[in-house]
């Protein structure tokens, strides 16, 4: 069967750089003669999805002039053609280890641990001007939010970045959940086997209230009610988060109990268009986890997310309001709700998977369930906000079932009990 979408970049499939199993203790040989540049959790993320394709038609870190025309117009050119691309990728080291590479040399990159994990054939080296960086991405002057912490204080020590070529070694499974972190070409032919004509994805980093389920719900309803045979994924981000935000391992949990309770949904779908059917939301719904940064860029980082799902094979990505949203720090906000829907239609290169828009969603007491607050401009729902939920778990207190399901709650109560 053939893919549903093709590739970005206008590739038949996506770029492969990683090491060949049968080739890795030789590949590690020779890269243990070189140089060492180590590479943060975050940015480790980044190394593997060049290495599987997740990140097509790259094949590594981006050079100064590639660099700068992603910060200036948001596009990188491949084979004489313009498409979207929002945030620069390179890699960001010291000023004293900068000093000692050069074009063309090849270095081996390594993790926390020490472990080699890739080489990087060099092909630029140039400092980072990182005002102008945060100005591009963020859309503001302002300094005081989590993507800024992550480059002035996180990389406080980095003042350049390296550009290349990459060569990978095969991704370590992680032993919780690696078993839903697949590669591009993995996923691809999964979906193939579902036999969809279209296939949207769901991106969150955060456990899932029912207000996140009826985004999810919604998109793909919109698509059967188009006539189409289609399927959702739950596709969770499981790279490296805010220190605040709930881990990976806890959330995957959340995820499996929705979907093995067959809860996800439960109340809150069309039962007008699932009853005829014999089937019900999790039927039509796979779970997949991946493994990306997070820079919580908003409006920039909506369009890089929908790079990543095009590349994994998803012909639809579900954008719903402040997607990869993160204030500043005195809690105003720094785009408008929406902003990452519009920046879709903004775009100067080429973006082949469509944006499913989705609204504020609520639960409303007249319906008995969750529904677009665009549908209710007259009824006040059930709001509680998320500081209370967090409260309510640490205490171990019951959380109102009308705002998030029984399984997730119990979930997290139990991995948060007791935290302050």
């Amino acid at each position: 069967m053939t893919d549903l979408i093709a590739p970005h970049g206008g590739l038949s499939e996506p770029v492969s750089c990683t090491v060949a199993p049968e080739a890795a203790q030789g590949f590690l040989a020779r890269a243990q003669k070189l140089v060492q540049v180590p590479v943060s959790d975050a940015d480790l993320s980044t190394v593997y999805r060049w290495g599987d394709g997740g990140l097509s038609p790259t094949r590594g870190p981006m050079d100064a002039a590639t660099y700068e025309r992603v910060l200036e117009e948001s596009v990188i050119e491949h084979q004489g053609k313009l498409y979207a691309w929002t945030i620069p990728l390179s890699l960001p080291v010291t000023a004293e280890l900068a000093g000692k590479l050069g074009r063309g040399q090849e270095v081996a990159l390594v993790n926390s641990d020490g472990a080699i994990v890739a080489t990087l054939q060099i092909s630029d080296v140039f400092a980072w001007d990182k005002p102008r960086y945060l100005k591009s991405v963020y859309l503001t002057e302002r300094t005081d939010h989590p993507g800024a912490d992550m480059v002035l204080k996180g990389d406080a020590d980095k003042t350049h970045l390296l550009g290349g070529t990459i060569q990978v070694l095969p991704q370590p499974k992680n032993p919780a959940f690696g078993q839903y972190v697949l590669s591009p070409r993995e996923v691809r032919k999964l979906l193939a086997t579902k036999g969809w004509q279209r296939a949207v994805a769901f991106q969150t980093r955060n456990p899932l209230h029912r207000a996140h389920e009826y985004a999810l719900v919604y998109g793909l309803e919109t698509l059967l009610r188009a006539g189409l045979n289609a399927g959702a994924c739950l596709n969770p981000l499981v790279g490296e988060t805010k220190g605040d935000d709930v881990h990976a391992e806890v959330r995957m949990r959340t995820y499996e109990a929705l979907i093995a309770s067959r809860a996800l949904g439960e109340g809150d779908s069309d039962a007008a268009l699932w009853g005829p059917r014999g089937e019900s939301v999790p039927d039509r719904v796979i779970l997949l986890g991946l493994d990306i940064k997070m820079f919580y860029g908003g409006p920039k980082e909506a369009i890089m997310h929908g790079i990543y799902r095009q590349n994994f094979g998803f012909t639809d990505i579900i954008i719903g309001r402040k997607h990869a949203d993160a204030p500043y720090h005195d809690g105003t906000a720094i785009w408008g709700d929406f902003d990452a829907q519009t920046i879709f239609s903004q775009l100067r290169g080429e973006l082949k998977i469509q944006p499913l828009c989705v609204g504020f969603a609520a639960y409303y007491e007249s319906m008995g369930r969750v529904d677009l607050m665009d549908n209710h401009p007259d009824e006040k729902p059930v709001f509680i906000s998320g500081k209370q939920v967090r409260q309510a778990l640490i205490e171990g207190r019951p959380v109102d079932p009308r705002i998030m399901r029984e399984s997730t709650a119990r979930i997290l109560t139990e991995a948060m009990a007791g935290k302050k």
